[in-house]
């Protein structure tokens, strides 16, 4: 799990600057001295009178797949063909994009690609790709239960996700490894050669299945149910195989939820192909049920089985990946399911019918969270089959035949949950799936949620064109350091308003830093808004905004990551850098 740095960064203030040229622009290790003459922040009063007020509005992105009865893609649809709802309430589409076998096919004209992503020459007789967009690129995250699989089950679904992997995956598209054992562990960062990771699954083939352990307590419980005749003991030991495994889930509920928070920040399509041998909506469920069966005057154990229902964490995680616009994909890799109580005297003659029927609630126990975070988030899931190569190549569709649709929603940072709806107005029987819904998320939440994906992934986006940092750490106290640092903001790339004699600017700065434990500072959040005086902008030379502080960090290896957020010009940028600190 997420730790966090012990000591937190400095508090911020704020050290105004000249406009600099960029020559004149510091060394890293010596930040410019603050000068006060010519730049002055901006009051913020209410008797401050502004030329204009903005209300920020992102565009809402929902990913649409439209299949078949046969669950083939169907494609050729138009922007006209499809209505958008959010909460009932028709939304005009103001952004289509159309995908087909992984390239853009249609949908609103391409925007030139900023220059340092700009396409390269065409050389003859080679296939020249378009660049993907960033809000298009698609990360996939392969996430291995291992609290909850079977190895030999989990080992044959592996040699056809390496075929997957190596077949099916863009080269614009970016995957990661992890698996789970009572705790995540990344096998694999994101990576663009997915055969970096199909080489990685290797390793864990050799890990133990934790599910075995399971399959025995469940079987000496209905052996036992058979040979005792009272049901008191039994009760009280089903009570506590099921507040094991409620334990034991919701510490994995946990660690999806902490995989899918730390997509938030990734711009782009994400992904989350999770693999098990199911998870059970209502741990003991089909034991609860073999008691009520096997003793008379036991039905009244179903209702203590509720005491254990954890079907509202599991919709609380498929909404929260619905919101960060994570669509989840499952391999049940149990595969066609044999009777878990073959071995088990319960499954002779008389009770055979009752076993049966128990068999069939640990089933659908088993699968109903997974089908019910896939259709949340639009995704799918691969079940009842020993071949998951066929659903595989299904979900390989969804990656690259889609429809992506854009709308503009009449509100700004409310922090709420919004339902979104998409139909087709000539339907023809086919099927829509796509995200239920998005959280319309403030600012910050934004910002920090970019922040701590630069922290984690090594995301960096750079519209705004900024410059940041790092001097030389300077020794404070045993084992602690201060780390000057200056972020130096491009005045032509951020929305000034003229005002008299000023132009005046609102930005607002994030900051991260994770060490290499694996542990994070919080985020600071630190608003800058500003007034240049308009004499002081030159006419044809690039002009910086400069800002400069310290970091107080603890000895070894750390990466810093600086946001920037224009408020009027609603655009933002993402830039990190990594340093060694002390011996």
């Amino acid at each position: 799990m997420t730790r966090r740095l012990c000591l937190p960064l400095l508090s911020l203030l704020l050290l105004p600057f000249p406009p600099l040229s960029a020559q004149e622009a510091p060394p890293a290790a010596e930040p410019a001295p603050a000068e006060t003459a010519d730049v002055e922040t901006a009051a913020t009063g209410d008797d401050e009178e502004i030329f204009f007020e903005t209300m920020e509005v992102n565009v809402v992105n929902v990913d649409v797949f439209v299949t078949d009865k046969k669950g083939e893609p169907v494609t050729g649809l138009t922007r006209d063909d499809f209505e958008v709802f959010e909460d009932g309430r028709q939304m005009a589409i103001t952004n289509f994009y159309v995908v087909e076998g992984g390239e853009r096919v249609g949908g609103d004209p391409a925007e030139a690609p900023p220059a340092e992503q700009a396409a390269p020459p065409a050389v003859p007789g080679l296939e020249q790709r378009a660049p993907v967009p960033d809000e298009q690129r698609l990360y996939l995250v392969v996430y291995v239960d291992n609290l909850n699989i079977r190895p030999f089950n989990r080992n044959r679904v592996f040699r056809r996700l390496r075929e997957f992997l190596r077949n099916e995956l863009g080269p614009d598209d970016r995957v990661m490894l992890v698996s789970y054992e009572r705790s995540l562990h990344v096998r694999h960062h994101f990576t663009s050669d997915p055969e970096l990771v199909a080489a990685a699954l290797f390793e864990l083939e050799d890990k133990s299945g934790l599910a075995l352990q399971v399959d025995s307590e469940r079987r000496d419980l209905l052996r036992d149910m058979e040979d005792t005749d009272s049901s008191g003991d039994i009760i009280w030991r089903v009570r506590q195989y099921a507040e094991s495994r409620f334990s034991d889930l919701s510490f994995s509920i946990d660690a999806m939820k902490e995989i899918v928070d730390s997509l938030a920040g990734l711009p782009g399509r994400k992904a989350l192909l999770y693999i098990s041998d199911g998870i059970e909506m209502v741990p003991g469920e089909d034991l609860f049920h073999a008691i009520s069966q096997r003793y008379q005057g036991a039905q009244h154990v179903l209702t203590t089985s509720r005491d254990y229902d954890l079907s509202r964490r599991y919709q609380q995680l498929a909404s929260q990946a619905s919101a960060n616009r994570v669509t989840f994909y499952a391999i049940d890799a149990a595969g066609l399911r044999v009777s878990t109580t073959a071995t088990v005297q319960m499954a002779t003659a008389p009770t055979a019918g009752v076993m049966n029927f128990v068999d069939s609630v640990y089933t659908s126990n088993l699968q109903q969270p997974l089908l019910l975070m896939a259709d949340v988030t639009g995704g799918q899931v691969i079940y009842n089959t020993n071949d998951v190569g066929p659903g595989l190549t299904k979900i390989a569709r969804d990656f690259d035949t889609y429809y992506s649709l854009g709308y503009l929603p009449a509100h700004s940072q409310t922090g709420r949950l919004y339902k979104i709806k998409v139909e087709l107005k000539n339907g023809k029987g086919y099927t829509v799936r796509h995200r239920e819904g998005y959280r319309d998320k403030s600012t910050f939440s934004r910002m920090s949620d970019g922040t701590l994906s630069s922290l984690r992934y090594g995301f960096e986006s750079n519209p705004l064109e900024v410059e940041f940092r790092l001097g030389e750490p300077q020794s404070v106290e045993k084992g602690q350091y201060d780390v000057p640092f200056m972020v130096a903001i491009p005045l032509d790339k951020i929305v000034l308003v003229p005002r008299a004699e000023v132009h005046e600017a609102r930005l607002k700065l994030y900051f991260g830093a994770v060490d290499e434990r694996g542990d994070f500072s919080d985020i600071q959040e630190v608003e800058l808004p500003l007034r240049i005086p308009a004499d002081k902008l030159e006419e044809g030379a690039r002009q910086y905004f400069p800002f400069q502080d310290k970091l107080r960090m603890r000895e070894g290896g750390h990466r810093v990551v600086v946001g920037v957020w224009d408020e009027w010009g609603a655009a933002g940028s993402f830039v990190g850098r990594s340093l060694v600190v002390g011996g």
